[in-house]
């Protein structure tokens, strides 16, 4: 790779134009979309409290407004940093602390507004840039060409667009992941040197890294032995100095986390009552389709969904992309350098596609699982664009200029069409949250009814944030039928279970129909006419 030194002024300033624009639109409109379900259980926990204080308080069959809602996102003077461990370990240990924590602090400093909240993400995503300079550096060993590639895909990348303004820790997973990978990259590279100290502090700097990624997300023990696969083949599977060094910086890193691994031990049933709740089942097709979808939200996402025909193009030709950009990379580079990049992208991605496909999960039919192979893609498409830019062969280097600008083009879109958005398939259950809203504030004096079971107290947080202040809440705990008092416009059920619109229908005598229906989500409404005779 030495022979790529420095990159033609005009690459250099479209680096710099889609860097600025990556930033503007990671601050841009940062409240403009729905607070998801999952991010409402972020401020939960910021908050202090349990799912079981909100059943208990709030699903007990009474009528409520948004502010009683409301007020479990906000934290509470009487609640401090150890409840928020608290409500972690004994309800979400599947979830490490660390962004928890942060975020609390952060709290505590800017307030719990959507804006503030999701501007801790943003901060922390300007903190890719460097680092994954900083890796590519190590992995490649130039200064300019695939560094600076890799950092203009990553700025508008609509993934790293999703998660740099969602009040999740998976942008702060990001960052740990690429220190650890280029922290170890330099301690390997500094063993055949003298400088002692200096693979000290790099040693030092992995492990701390390593601990760090641990604590953000489990998924980390994946990245983790990539590493060690890694290591051991770079050493002949010899119990060389270097292999020794890496097992004892991997040991301290591990042994860091031991304490958040006996609180797992500690809540064994409900961390698999967690981690169950992402073995759903997908046809092998429908979850093949996922698989392929995403890949292409590496680089371009206009929010179409798996029925629209330009998905299927354009995720055909990203996956034409990324293949070649393996291949091309496998081919023309040092072991020392694809094998990395291949154990990147596969180490942590097969041992949880695998048992979707064949045993059932939805897993990887989300993004976060699988971000580090998504890093380890786009690095191996940066050195493709890198070499084939500026080094390959002159008069297919025309064609390369174009393709690279087109895939420029359509990320700086998708981050355009992404920031206008109040919604995006990201965003899962709640997705279907605006229209609900929508719909529900039409009504003069509306009440929404719902129970506690499954997603449903995420989602009706979600919604509380979008609903009028006229909108009332009777919340009922399980499958309890409500009593519905007199005095409503309009009677709404959220996401309601057979049980429950049989339980009504049946007890009240109304009759019900569906007003929304999108996936997972749908409200249904009281036939005015049926509820005029024998309610009002």
């Amino acid at each position: 790779m030495r022979h790529i030194k420095l990159a033609p002024n005009w690459l250099r300033f479209l680096f710099i134009v889609v860097l600025v624009v990556g930033v503007f639109f990671r601050f841009f409109n940062i409240d403009g979309k729905v607070y998801g379900h999952d991010e409402t259980y972020t401020s939960l926990r910021i908050s202090g409290y349990t799912k079981t204080e909100i059943r208990q308080q709030i699903f007990n069959g009474r009528v409520v407004n948004k502010e009683a809602l409301l007020s479990f996102q906000r934290i509470n003077p009487e609640k401090n940093l150890g409840d928020t461990l608290k409500s972690l370990a004994t309800e979400d240990p599947q979830h490490p602390p660390l962004y928890y924590v942060i975020a609390r602090l952060w709290a505590q400093i800017f307030g719990t507004s959507v804006t503030a909240i999701r501007s801790l993400s943003v901060i922390i995503s300007l903190l890719v840039f460097p680092c994954v300079y900083w890796l590519c550096r190590e992995l490649f060993n130039v200064p300019f060409s695939v560094p600076f590639l890799a950092i203009a895909l990553v700025a508008i990348s609509p993934i790293h667009l999703i998660y740099a303004q969602e009040a999740q820790e998976y942008i702060l997973w990001v960052v740990t992941i690429l220190i650890s990978n280029a922290s170890l990259l330099r301690a390997l590279r500094l063993e055949s040197k003298r400088q002692v100290s200096d693979r000290t502090v790099t040693w030092g700097i992995y492990t701390l890294a390593l601990a760090l990624s641990f604590y953000t997300s489990l998924l980390s023990g994946f990245v983790a032995v990539a590493h060690g696969i890694y290591v051991m083949t770079m050493t002949g599977f010899r119990w060389t100095k270097t292999a020794r060094l890496y097992t004892t910086a991997s040991l301290l890193g591990f042994l860091a986390f031991t304490p958040w691994i006996l609180v797992i031990l500690t809540n064994l049933l409900q961390f698999h009552r967690g981690i169950a709740e992402t073995t759903g089942k997908l046809s092998p097709f429908t979850l093949i389709q996922s698989w392929l979808l995403k890949l292409s939200h590496i680089f371009f996402d206009f929010n179409f969904g798996l029925e629209n025909p330009f998905s299927y193009s354009t995720t055909y030709i990203c996956l034409i992309i990324v293949g070649y950009s393996i291949s091309f990379l496998c081919r023309t580079t040092h072991p020392r350098i694809w094998l990395f990049l291949v154990l990147l992208i596969a180490v942590p991605a097969l041992p949880l596609m695998l048992p979707d496909l064949f045993f059932g999960g939805t897993r990887t039919a989300v993004y976060e699982y699988l971000i580090p192979s998504y890093l380890g893609i786009q690095l191996a498409v940066a050195y493709l664009f890198a070499y084939q830019l500026y080094d390959g062969i002159l008069a297919l280097r025309r064609i390369w200029q174009i393709i690279f600008v087109v895939v420029i083009v359509c990320g700086v879109l998708s981050c355009a069409v992404s920031s206008q958005a109040e919604t995006w398939l990201s965003k899962g259950v709640s997705s279907g949250n605006p229209e609900i809203a929508k719909i529900i504030n039409q009504a003069s004096r509306p009440l929404l009814i719902s129970d506690s079971l499954g997603i449903l107290p995420g989602n009706v947080f979600s919604l509380s944030y979008l609903v009028e202040p006229k909108v009332r809440f009777l919340l009922m705990k399980d499958k309890n039928i409500p009593k519905i008092p007199n005095g409503y416009s309009h009677v709404f059920l959220l996401n309601p279970s057979s049980t429950l619109r049989q339980g009504i229908e049946k007890k009240y005598k109304f009759k019900l129909y569906k007003v929304y229906s999108q996936k997972s989500d749908s409200l249904w409404k009281v036939d005015k006419s049926s509820m005029s005779k024998t309610y009002t």
